[in-house]
């Protein structure tokens, strides 16, 4: 599981659900990064992993358990689901239901916090093509969307985050 196209993840998630199910239970997950990507917006055709958080009344040790359970079972990685973005989460969020199955169902969120976390991690041409496609999805001068933007960006990461927005607007149709 080098790459997951955006049937293994819905697999992947799917059968997370019925895992959860198994167990009387249904999973919120709010889906970040690459997941994002490739499951809600086809943006690219893989991601290396599924970056996610738990919602609601969802435990993450819940999550990380059956996700464990399923990595020991089909010779994945450990962190093929992981909270490792979660740290890029700044704000309120307004989650959008973009799959469901099952047991389980998924959410992103906001376009704007999804084009905040980009600018923030910054670190290659994958992040600067996704926040590209990201910033095409909303609407408004720029002042606007950087006004939009600007509420979930982490803390210190403000100043990269600025620039690299300057460069994408610039660049921008």
């Amino acid at each position: 599981m080098a790459l997951l196209n955006r049937q293994e993840v819905i697999d992947a998630l799917t059968e997370l659900g019925r895992q959860a199910e198994a167990e009387g239970l249904t999973l919120d997950l709010l889906l970040l990064g690459g997941g994002v990507m490739v499951l809600d917006l086809s943006a690219r055709q893989s991601t290396h992993d599924i970056d996610a958080v738990a919602l609601f009344s969802t435990r993450p040790v819940t999550v990380r358990r059956i996700a464990a359970r399923l990595a020991a079972k089909n010779g994945w990685p450990d962190d093929w689901l992981n909270e490792a973005a979660k740290g890029f989460v700044v704000g309120e969020t307004t989650p959008s239901l973009i799959f469901t199955a099952p047991g389980i169902r998924v959410y992103r969120p906001a376009y704007n916090q999804l084009l905040a976390m980009k600018l923030c991690a910054w670190r290659d041409d994958v992040d600067i093509a996704d926040a590209g496609l990201l910033l095409s999805k909303l609407t408004g001068s720029r002042e606007e969307v950087w006004d939009a933007v600007r509420p979930h960006l982490l803390p210190g990461r403000e100043l990269t985050a600025q620039y690299a927005f300057d460069d994408l607007w610039e660049q921008t149709p």
